[in-house]
């Protein structure tokens, strides 16, 4: 599957918001447009970065996307809709695809248990080592997307 629309414009803009310089995460990470923290080469963003374009950030986003598209597909066994690949995606892209390989959401969803699985997005809350309440909002979004029937 590849992500539709609905996630960059309903999930990962609104909740990432755009920085046109690089800034540090709550989590510690050098990140920038909308929370790209690595150039479509690998290289990571640091601090002496140039500004960029609220076009270009959408542009590393779209280029960026097809890592935690793969990793979505790779790591899901069992069907998915549209709207819960798509909160698959935006909950990788944020949290890491190595935390969605061995997170609890990706065993129940894996088992069948859609239900445990939306709940466990309720979990992802805190980044260094504090609750934020931008991740509460974001993970709100991608259950309701998650759940929300096409």
């Amino acid at each position: 599957m590849k992500a539709s629309q609905n996630l960059s414009q309903r999930l990962t803009k609104p909740s990432e918001g755009f920085r046109s310089r690089p800034y540090r995460c709550p989590a510690g990470i050098w990140t920038i447009g909308y929370g790209t923290t690595r150039y479509p080469d690998g290289r990571a963003v640091s601090s002496n970065d140039p500004a960029i374009t609220e076009t270009q950030a959408a542009a590393l986003l779209l280029a960026n996307l097809g890592e935690y598209e793969a990793a979505v597909n790779r790591y899901v066994v069992v069907p998915l809709t549209q709207n819960q690949f798509d909160a698959l995606v935006d909950f990788a892209y944020n949290a890491g695809t190595q935390n969605l390989r061995t997170s609890t959401l990706l065993r129940k969803l894996n088992a069948g248990d859609y239900a445990g699985a939306a709940r466990e997005f309720d979990k992802w809350v805190y980044g260094g080592g504090k609750k934020l309440d931008g991740l509460v909002t974001r993970r709100k979004a991608e259950r309701e997307l998650f759940e929300e029937v096409a």
